[in-house]
This record gives C-alpha cells, structure tokens and sequence, in this order.
C-alpha cells in the first residue's frame, strides 16, 4: 500500500540551492571557463554550462571537459575548481528575486528553513553565508563533516530534516530539477518544484518526476505555510 501524501500545512521548508534560492549561473560560467584554460581546453558557452549544473561540480566539471580527456586531466580540472572557488568572490550571485522575503515570512510564520544541495558543502556554507546569511536554520551541501551523498540518496535529506526537529511528513522540499523532486518522494515529503531556476519545467514530466506543486513565483509558497 502506497504511503499517503503529506498534506498542508508544512512547518519545515528545505530548499536547493543553485537555482532555486540562488542564481549563481554566471559565476558557475566563470569558474569552469577558467578551470578549462589553465588546462589549455576549450572555454564552454553559458548554454551549456547551464545543462551541466545540478548534480554537483564533479559532474558539472566532468561533462565540461572535452570528449576523450585523460581522467587525470579531469581530475585536476575539478580540483583546480574546488581551489579556485575559495577566493573566488561570486559577486556575480545574487538570491532569485522574492527569495529574501519568503525565508524571512517563512520565519516570521515560526517555520524550520534548511538547505540541502547537490553542491559540495564547502561551496554550500560559502555561498549561504554571502548571499542570505543566517536565513536558514540548517545547511548542507555534499559531502561535508557528514560524508552526505548526492541526491536522490535521501540519506541527507533526511537528516537534514531530523537535524531540524522534525519529520519528512511535515516538510516540503523546494528545488527547479526533476532530481530534486525525486529526492523529496525517496523523503517523503510535499515536493514543489520551481520553474525560475535552470531546468525546463518540461523536464519534470520529461523525467517523471512531476512535483505536488508547480510555482512561479516565491511567494507561492507561502500558501503550503501555516497561516500568518
């Protein structure tokens, strides 16, 4: 028998970040094009970029390589990434608008906020903590004191989740890729997907994996929330 769907309202939000909260697109772009040239490779275009972003920079990196590059070339392009992002300043990114104002309603609500993200955790502390500093409660990238793995595992969702004192049937998990949509059912939890961030919203059904909820706009949200 299939478990029930969870119902609103929710009492704890966890979001992705790249996306989702954050438009971090063009520094994505800058960082990869300058891992590439210290190896003498090809600079990407944003487009594509764009398609390799968000099962972390390992498979961003990995796919931004020329086809037929030795894996140690790959490799050190990735950890030349990694070193480079942090003194990189990101200045590029910035939180989609509307974000700001729904974390702080989400709070004033009494809401748990969390993060979890495909991007690794030292980037995911990094750029949290530039972009909406102290916003949520809990954040988590891959990897990290914690070895999370990358979604759909939902083993870091979900302690993510107990982290914030509560339980997957109480909690919606927010992010623009059918990857994340599967990472909240693999949860149990409301799944909402964006359609602001770099997937098609196409590609939820493309993939099958269709969110609960569909939202343009932030604030949409909100209505999942206990009331104001």
């Amino acid at each position: 028998m299939a478990a029930e769907k969870p119902t609103p309202p929710f009492d704890t939000f966890v979001f992705d970040v790249d996306g989702t909260l954050l438009d971090t697109l063009d520094d994505l772009v800058v960082l990869t094009n300058d891992a590439l040239a210290e190896f003498n490779l090809l600079p990407r275009t944003r487009e594509e970029i764009n398609s390799y972003v968000g099962n972390g920079v390992k498979a961003l990196m990995y796919q931004a390589v020329p086809e037929g590059t030795p894996q140690d070339v790959a490799d050190a392009c990735l950890a030349r990434w990694k070193e480079n992002y942090g003194t990189y300043p990101n200045d590029l990114t910035k939180p989609y608008p509307g974000i700001p104002a729904l974390l702080a309603e989400l709070r004033r609500r009494g809401c748990k906020l969390g993060v979890l993200s495909n991007k690794f955790d030292g980037g995911v502390q990094f750029i949290m903590n530039k972009c909406l500093p102290d916003a949520v409660d809990v954040q988590h990238g891959e990897g990290g004191p914690q070895n999370f793995p990358r979604k759909p595992d939902p083993t870091g969702l979900l302690a993510t989740i107990e982290e914030l004192g509560s339980t997957p049937a109480r909690t919606v998990y927010i992010g623009d890729s059918p990857g994340d949509i599967h990472v909240a059912r693999n949860a149990g939890c409301y799944a909402v997907g964006v359609d602001w961030g770099y997937h098609d919203p196409a590609d939820f059904a493309a993939e099958g994996w269709e969110p609960d909820l569909l939202v343009s706009d932030p604030e949409q949200i909100l209505a999942l929330a206990p009331e104001a």
